[in-house]
């Protein structure tokens, strides 16, 4: 149980820092040149599906852990 419940408290924890650093600077890069806003948005987003993967597969390794998979 503590092995999962560390699994997923630090996934989510990297992943919340991972994700505030990445849309601050994006909305840094898009305020110091709009006319680059199209280009961060798609690299932005594509950016949080990847680094909330690591929270997803942070979950999965709990359920290991505990034995439900």
């Amino acid at each position: 149980a503590l092995g999962a419940g560390l699994a997923v408290g630090l996934a989510g924890m990297g992943c919340g820092i991972a994700q505030g650093i990445t849309a601050g600077n994006t909305t840094a890069g898009i305020a110091r040149n709009p006319g680059a806003a199209g280009g961060m948005f798609t690299n932005f987003i594509l950016g949080m599906v990847l680094i909330e993967s690591i929270a997803i597969y942070g979950l999965v390794i709990a359920f290991l852990l505990q034995g439900k998979i």
